[in-house]
């Protein structure tokens, strides 16, 4: 029998039917640890805005039309404390999660996609919670956390895309190239799912000289980005031989609208697969290595892509897709972070470089700018700051690269 670890607030234990043994740190009769919910087409109505640390429930009825879902989001509006899904209308479902002191979220999401309705602060107060479980439910909980934090991402760029390819589509290039960074930024934060399923990842996201090399059709955010940002006469293709601009014609109307019409059928067919029982399968399958080997990708994109400039070709955006992919690198690490943690003194120094790592990198972002107020042009970023952040990040790769092995041990 494996060892009980100490579970902290990044992989606070999800539990919709039972309770986990030794979990409960309140009795569920205790008023002050259950809550009401009502989830209708525009708002999601909690009983309370704040509770004592341990053992919470809220108890869902959706009065709406669509089916929806309830979270508890951290504070920082990604990590997905606890999360229940497909409740009907008027049907009542039950989430029970273990909370530690700190600032979250409650959000419903009517019909399941886009960013939800009646965002609303809620507080957790007291003192902090040890709770005991054996590895397997942890590591079990935390692979269910992941598996709600991609559906959300998906979830949210199903609309965010349909309304940037309608732009497009309409020929509204000012609407569209401001929507373009951060509809991509959903699809940075997991885009290692998209990449396990063959062809899909490089019909939404492959570069021009990428698709070319391999013989494909180019389509995808960038034959879009190639639309709303025209090439520049001076302008060169990754290859740094071939101008980008050479036999260049903007599309027609009928071609905007095959590309825009593509992209949302590529998008529609990663949220069903992230909806599907083989999504859930393949988690599973994979474990907390699969979540470990997330974070680790992610910034291997950052590294390969977005510190050269190369991905965004036209628009140099890249900074978005950079601080996206670090989000969800971070994301997945949170998740993982406590069974590296308790593998003694090497496994504890570890959790803490990867700590420093995402917060220096985390803070040279910020001095560009953010995702909600907007980054520089990356073409205006001086090759100074560009070498900053490779030291960065590769300063932050060396400790990562250990995660999977650790947590595995």
């Amino acid at each position: 029998m494996s060892k009980a670890r100490p579970l902290s607030v990044a992989a606070a234990l999800v539990v919709t039917a039972i309770a986990v043994t030794g979990c409960v740190a309140k009795s569920a009769a205790d008023p002050a640890a259950s809550f009401t919910v009502e989830s209708s087409a525009d708002s999601c109505t909690v009983s309370a805005d704040s509770a004592g640390s341990g053992t919470l429930d809220f108890d869902i009825t959706n009065s709406g039309d669509q089916i929806t879902e309830f979270y508890l989001l951290a504070e920082d509006g990604l990590r997905i404390i606890g999360e229940v899904e497909n409740i009907a209308p008027g049907a009542a479902r039950s989430l029970t999660v273990v909370a530690q002191p700190g600032s979250y979220f409650t959000l419903c999401k009517p019909g399941m996609v886009g960013e939800g309705v009646g965002r609303a602060a809620f507080t957790v107060t007291g003192d902090a919670v040890t709770v005991d479980a054996e590895d397997s439910e942890q590591k079990k909980q935390a692979v269910t956390l992941y598996e709600a934090f991609v559906k959300d991402q998906v979830e949210q760029l199903v609309p965010a895309v349909a309304e940037l390819t309608n732009a497009y589509a309409a020929g509204d290039d000012e609407q569209a190239r401001e929507l373009f960074p951060n509809v991509r930024a959903f699809y940075e934060r997991i885009e290692p799912v998209a990449e396990s399923l063959g062809d899909l990842d490089p019909r939404i996201d492959y570069r021009e000289v990428d698709a070319v090399a391999e013989g494909l059709d180019w389509t995808g955010f960038h034959r879009i980005e190639k639309d709303l940002w025209v090439p520049a006469q001076d302008a060169l293709n990754a290859d740094e031989a071939t101008p980008a601009w050479q036999d260049w014609k903007p599309s027609t109307t009928a071609q905007r609208q095959e590309f825009a019409d593509g992209l949302v059928a590529d998008v529609a067919e990663l949220n069903d697969y992230v909806h599907s029982e083989d999504f859930t399968a393949a988690l599973q399958d994979q474990g907390i290595a699969g979540i470990s080997n997330g974070a680790i990708a992610l910034l291997d994109e950052v590294a390969t892509g977005k510190i050269s400039g190369e991905e965004d070709w036209w628009s140099h955006t890249d900074l978005y897709d950079f601080a996206a992919n670090v989000e969800g690198s971070k994301m997945a690490f949170s998740l993982v972070r406590d069974f590296a943690a308790a593998q003694g003194d090497a496994g504890r120094a570890l959790a803490k470089d990867i700590d420093a790592g995402y917060a220096d990198l985390e803070a040279a972002l910020s001095a560009q700018g953010s995702l909600q107020s907007g980054f520089p042009d990356y073409s205006s970023v001086g090759e100074d700051v560009r070498r900053d952040f490779a030291d960065l990040i590769n300063a932050l790769a060396e400790p990562l690269s250990k995660l999977t092995s650790t947590v595995l041990d």
